[in-house]
Formats: C-alpha cells, structure tokens, sequence
C-alpha cells in the first residue's frame, strides 16, 4: 500500500512553478568542463599547468577573420582623417597587432561577417589569366628543342653573328629613299616585315637589277611585276639576308628563292670537277621538287640563251635514276634541288659535297619539319663547312616552327604578306554536309559547278583509287596520283593533267604541298583533311597568280569538332558564307576573344582551338608515348 508521501511529490527543478509560468525561460546552461578533470589531463600528461591559466582553443581562420575584422576597423577612420593611407596597409597593421582583442571582434558599422574584408595576399588569377599563362608554358616547352645547326658547330661552339655579305646594292634612289616611303609600299602591298636593317622593297625587277635575259623570260610567262612577297623577298635575299617568308599559296614563292639562287650560281662560275653546289633547295615532297627544278633549269636556259656561261641544276629525288644526271654530277653541279632522303643518301656517298654551298632554302619548311624530315635535315646541315645563307618558306607557319627556325637563322627578315596558315582571299569556299554513303554520287553533281581543270582530294590511297575508277565508268578523263604508285606512274599523270588531256587529277596531299598548276578552276575536297594547314594548302591549288577559284568541301558527323572549328574561324576570316551547321559549334574559344591579342593556336596555327586542345599537339604527344612504351618492351619496364 502506498503511503501518502509517495503520491503527493514535490515539483522538481526542471517543471516551472505556477508563478514563474508566465515569464520566459532561461536558455539552457552550456555545458562546461570540468577544470578539475582537465588538470588532470594534462598534469597525467606531464603539462604543469595551473587551472586558472586555461585559454580555449581558437581555431586559426577565426582569429584571422578577427584580426581582419580589427585592422578594417582601424583603417576606416584613419583613411578618413587621411585619404593617402593605404587600406590593404592598414589591413596588414591590423593584421599584425599583438592586442587584435578576442576573437570574433565586432565590426564598429555593425557590418558583422557581412562586412567587406581586406585583401592580404597577391592579387589572385583568373581562370583566364591561369589558363594563358599554362598555353604560354606548353608553347614554351614545344619550342625548346634541338637548334637546327650542325653537330659539329654545337660540338665547337661555333656561332655566326653576322649575315652573309654580297655585292649586289639596289640603285642609288632606292637606297637613298626615306624610310618613310619604304614604309607605305609595304603598307600598300600589305607587306609586314621583322628584323634589323631590313633592305628597301623594289617594285620593278629593274630595280632588284635582275638581268635582262630573265626580265624577258618572265614577261613570256606573263609575269612583269613582282607579287607581294617577291617585292621584300627578292631584294632580301639578294643582300644575303636569312629569311623567312610566309605568304598565300600562289603568290610567287618558288621564284622568290629559285631567282637568287641562279644569280648566285651565275656570279660563282666558273666550277671545276668535284667543285659545287654553291646553293641548294630542300622540298618535303618528290614533285614539289620536279617543279622548283623546272624552273631553275628555265632560268639557267634564259641566261645561257643570252651569252651567260651554261648553269647545271641537279634533281636528287627518289624513284628518278642518277645515272641520268651522271654529266652533271662529274663535272659539278652549280644548284641541287632534292628531298631529304636522297639528298643525304649522296651526300653520305660523297656523290658532291656541300663545302662550296653558301645558300640554303627549305620550302614549305614547316610541312617537312611535320613529315618527321626534321633529323634528317640536321644531318644534312652537318655536312656544311661554313657560313651560309638559309631561307625558309611556307604558307603555314606557326609560332613554334618560326621559333625553331630562327635557331639557325642570323638577324632573320621575317617577312609576312598575309596570316601563317590563312586562306586565300581569291577562293570562293563552299561547305557541303554529305554522308559518307552518298558522297560518291554528290561527286559528279559537284563536277558541274565549274569548267576543268579540276583537282580532288582524298585522305587514303584506298579513296582515291575509288574515285579515279568511278570517274572512268562515268566517262570522266581523269588521272591520279598517291604515294602508292611509282614515280614513272606519278610523273604521267602530272604531265597528263598539265597538258590538259586529262580533265580531273585525284590525289592524296602529295599535290597539295606547293605544287602549281595552271588554270585549276575547282578543288573538291572529298573528305575534311585531319589538320587544318592541310586544308590551306590542298585549297591553295586554285585561285593562284591574281585568278579566282572554287574550293567545296565534304563534311559530315565524323569530321573531328576542333577541325570544323578552325574551318569556322577560317571561313571568317576570309569572309566566307559560313553554314549553319558550323554557326551552331559551341566555340570555346570566345572567352579568349577579348583577352588575348592573338587567338590562333601556337602549334598549329589553328583558330578555332587553343594549344592546350590542339588535336595535333596530342597526336604527337601519343606517338612520343607509344615509343617510349616501345623502348621498355611495349610493356612497361
């Protein structure tokens, strides 16, 4: 039984009273620790620490946050009183302050957290800013390479500080011409010259003082003024200068470095047996080669027809046989035209030697330098004794090309008649969204647009074998050309299309290196090559010498996005219809637009990607990754 204690309990502590119902409650006590408990602690752990000193921990962004907060509130009414005191100083001051007070210190405005805080550190980057300094990074380690001199004047220290020295001076009023009418006819040619003590622009070959029997050949070829970049070019060269020459395809390259060539050659006579060359041409492909040997071959007839002693040009390429050009080789040749590979195949045979050569010219140097030529070019320099002049040409030129040539140029003219990889503006190009399935028959609609001559392009061998048999059924006369067939089989079809007996050439980018033939009306690409400078260089075989052309062009959904992106840009540029399939690419290049003064990519030339996304950047990285693989057994170590 319960006693009556029991029912009847006292209200405990927790349970309001009736008076106290009203009021508000107390929050609760905050839970404290037990000081004597805590000296325990740390006396077991050798700490001899009175209680009565002990400070709670204070995690180190709040006290900065509070010294912030502090130096904020000392710098406002100081920079009030005084509007020369530096706030972020201030900041710094308050920062360092032994009494910056408790943490948590509030801010005199009531501002709180809230409030603006003072900036301590080094103004922090952008994305942007991060992002460009990291593109100017992988410039740099790309263009940190191997100097393209000699083994043997890196073994000796071999350096040239000044350019070569010839006797050829421009007339007395060109000379004597203000620098500020040299000025604007660059200006007016659109000329862009780089370099010291860049010799004056002649407008007329009589003032480049061309001989007479050439002056007359050219004008039978219907050329009586110099283009843009035989203006700068020619007189460059002819002063000995080292240059580089980027300009449109078609614009006169090929003479611009052939013409000196000869002259020099015609100066050195005479040679005696086992003597020569005194210049020579290096070209990425065998018929870029053929076509720079016609014309020195042209221009040493010239000469001869008019009572100058007899030039003899050498053609070293593969597929032709030396036995032909035995004569030549016995009695010393005054210039070589070759390809990399034969070239250093007689050389290692000691068919000619290059201590006599004082010219050197690598056309479409940047093309070879990709084609992986790049070491056999620097074998080939070890073989020359001296000084010489080099010259460096091409329509594609990118920053780290430019940047790795002039490791072998002395005080370079860099002479620029119109963007490194830009299209032609005499080209009328059209992009046509075609599946691969029915690109075969939209072929023969494309055909129709224009009159022959007509030149298409194909990726693989496989393709244009295709091509070239589907246009014989169709009753097109058509001949093609690839790495595949012989240089007998090649060289037919190029004479077939010249001649005009053959109305449509197929090819691979064998033809698009530099070659010139006359009167191309329309280029097809059939399919979208897999580097843009590819695309310059295929559409640059029509539109040539002043003329206009037609360029079309295949695309569909397997077309790699960075590419079609550069194809964008290019349009652009040269005001081109750009088509709706291409206006609808998300560009990740816009953002750089504004902030970056140039916007190509510095490996490739491309518009439409940057560096760090260049697809020929990381091909090339993937090729070096797979040797080294191969190096440790294609398996790791």
């Amino acid at each position: 039984m319960a006693s009556p204690s029991s029912s009847t309990r006292a209200p405990s502590a927790a349970s309001p009273s009736p008076a106290d119902s009203g009021r508000p409650r107390p929050p609760p006590p905050r839970p404290t620790r037990d000081r004597d408990t805590d000296a325990a602690a740390r006396a077991s752990l050798g700490a001899d620490v009175d209680a009565d000193d002990y400070v709670p921990y204070v995690p180190l962004r709040q006290k900065q946050a509070g010294a912030r907060r502090f130096g904020d509130a000392v710098a406002r009414p100081r920079r009030a009183l005084d509007p020369s005191v530096d706030l972020a100083d201030a900041g710094r001051r308050g920062h360092g302050l032994e009494d910056a007070g408790p943490p948590g210190f509030p801010d005199p405005d009531g501002g709180g957290d809230g409030a603006v805080q003072l900036s301590v550190g080094p103004h922090a980057k952008t994305d942007l800013e991060k992002e460009l300094e990291r593109e100017a990074a992988i410039l740099a380690a790309q263009s940190r390479q191997k100097q393209l001199v000699s083994d043997r004047e890196l073994a000796l220290g071999t350096t040239y500080t000044e350019p070569m020295v010839t006797s050829w001076r421009p007339p007395r009023h060109v000379r004597e011409r203000p620098a500020e009418v040299d000025a604007q006819i660059r200006a007016r040619r659109h000329i862009l010259v780089e370099g010291e003590s860049v010799p004056p622009p002649c407008e007329t070959f009589q003032e480049m003082r061309v001989p007479p029997a050439i002056i007359r050949y050219l004008a039978g070829r219907g050329i009586h003024a110099p283009t843009a970049i035989q203006i700068q070019g020619l007189p460059a060269a002819f002063a000995g200068r080292d240059v580089i020459g980027i300009a449109f395809t078609g614009s006169g390259k090929t003479l611009a470095f052939t013409l000196p060539m000869a002259l020099e050659a015609e100066c050195r006579l005479p040679l005696a047996p086992g003597e020569g060359p005194t210049g020579l041409v290096i070209c990425p492909s065998r018929e870029l080669a053929r076509q720079t040997y016609d014309l020195a071959v042209a221009l040493s007839e010239a000469l001869t027809a008019d009572g100058h002693p007899p030039l003899r040009p050498l053609l070293a390429i593969g597929g032709v046989s030396m036995g032909e050009q035995a004569e030549v080789l016995r009695l010393g040749p005054h210039m070589v035209v070759a390809t990399p590979g034969r070239l250093q195949a007689l050389l290692d045979a000691h068919k000619f030697t290059l201590h006599d050569c004082t010219y050197l010219c690598m056309d479409e140097a940047d093309r070879m330098i990709d084609m992986g030529f790049e070491e056999d070019v620097r074998k080939i320099m070890s073989y020359f004794t001296a000084q010489r002049q080099t010259l460096l040409f091409s329509a594609t030129m990118p920053k780290k090309i430019q940047a790795f040539a002039r490791s072998a140029l002395i005080q370079p003219v860099v002479i620029n008649t119109g963007r490194a990889g830009a299209a032609s503006m005499n080209i009328v190009q059209e992009i046509e969204l075609v599946p691969d399935e029915n690109k075969m028959v939209y072929l023969l609609n494309v055909l129709q647009k224009t009159s022959p001559p007509t030149l298409i392009f194909a990726e693989n061998k496989s393709d244009v074998d295709a091509i070239h048999e589907y246009l014989l059924i169709k009753g097109v006369d058509a001949v093609a050309i690839h790495g595949g067939k012989d240089q007998s089989e090649r060289e037919f079809a190029i004479n077939q299309y010249k001649t005009r007996q053959a109305d449509v050439l197929v090819a691979t980018d064998i033809a698009g290196k530099g070659l010139d033939f006359k009167e191309i009306k329309h280029v097809i690409n059939y399919d979208m090559p897999k580097e843009i400078e590819d695309y310059v260089h295929r559409i640059g075989r029509t539109g040539r010498s002043g003329k206009t052309g037609m360029a079309t062009t295949f695309i569909n959904r397997g077309c790699n996005i960075e590419i079609l992106l550069d194809l964008k840009h290019l349009l652009r540029e040269a005001k081109q219809v750009i088509p709706p399939v291409l206006q609808a690419l998300d560009d990740p290049t816009d953002q750089f637009d504004a902030a970056a003064a140039n916007t190509e990519c510095g490996f490739c030339g491309g518009l439409g990607h940057r560096i760090t996304q260049c697809p020929k950047l990381l091909a090339k990285n993937r090729a070096q990754m797979a040797s080294q693989r191969e190096g440790f057994g294609g398996s790791g170590y």
